[in-house]
């Protein structure tokens, strides 16, 4: 791909209109990732050198979200959890798989990309002391993955979900697409952030870390890292459950939790882990990745 020369960078963002002041060179896109409305500006680019970027960038999303996504019945997440079982995974789906092990040790079990099941039947009416049958079907232990396959315990009943990670991972194949078109100076927000070099007057990408009512309590700076933050009530299940589920059912407190690290993956899993797990591991969580780093946790 042909490098871009002059100095620019990009911004994905539902709120990007306000990020920057308005250039000569300000080529811009509205459209749909991960399944919300989402946009894309390229500061000190014209429509023709940004049009490339752009379409690579539509094409990528929708890559990815035959890979991940809960709600594509032809996705690879959608066919495994329908026929459970399913061959020659994509190595991207290996690699947020061996990342969701990684994170279920951490967290003594709290991360379980398999409740699936449960979150569907909390989502659906079932009250917590109903689940006992339903749990029975749960269990990362039970998930088998490499290269040639990977299969689920109970197949027609267990079931994945990556929607505690999916989007940091995605985040974090578009940071690597973005840098191939010679891109250097990067603000990605697809629900995680992750901030690649500078700002136009090269100090570093400022974020807000803020609750589900968009209260901010703190803000970083960040520089060639992400951050990503979890709430257990940022969307509210039936009977006011919040949408972080372990394999023992709701997570057992309100909690709002901001991580930063390198990948944005390692960052949106971790504080998904941190707010599934009991209070007072946060740091012994994210101690297990190096360079990780817990920003936020009420």
């Amino acid at each position: 791909m042909t490098a871009l020369s002059r100095r620019r960078f990009l911004i994905i963002s539902a709120a990007c209109a306000a990020a920057t002041p308005a250039t000569a060179y300000d080529a811009r896109w509205q459209g749909t990732a991960l399944g919300a409305a989402a946009s894309l500006r390229l500061v000190g680019l014209t429509d023709a050198e940004a049009a490339p970027v752009i379409a690579a960038v539509e094409t990528e999303v929708a890559r990815l979200e035959d890979i991940f996504s809960l709600y594509r019945p032809k996705s690879q997440l959608s066919r495994l959890n329908r026929d459970g079982v399913l061959t020659a995974p994509a190595p991207e789906l290996l690699n947020v798989l061996s990342l969701c092990a990684a994170l279920h040790q951490a967290s003594d079990g709290a991360f379980d990309p398999s409740i699936q099941p449960l979150w569907y039947a909390l989502a659906t009416g079932a009250r917590p002391e109903d689940l006992d049958e339903i749990q029975q079907v749960v269990g990362w232990e039970q998930v088998s993955f490499d290269a040639s396959a990977v299969r689920l315990p109970m197949p027609g009943q267990s079931a994945l979900t990556l929607n505690g990670i999916a989007q940091g991972a995605i985040t974090d194949r578009i940071a690597a697409l973005l840098r191939s078109f010679g891109l250097s100076d990067i603000l990605i927000d697809m629900g995680e952030v992750a901030a690649l070099g500078a700002r136009g007057d090269g100090t570093p990408w400022k974020v807000g870390l803020a609750t589900p009512d968009q209260t901010v309590l703190k803000r970083i700076e960040l520089r060639d890292r992400s951050v990503a933050t979890s709430s257990s009530l940022a969307t509210q299940l039936s009977q006011g459950f919040g949408h972080i589920i372990t394999p023992d059912g709701p997570a057992s407190r309100d909690r709002t939790v901001s991580v930063s690290a390198p990948e944005a993956a390692i960052a949106d899993g971790l504080s998904t882990a941190i707010c599934a797990a009991s209070a007072g591991k946060a740091k012994g969580i994210a101690g297990r990745f190096s360079e990780a780093r817990v920003e936020l946790n009420v």
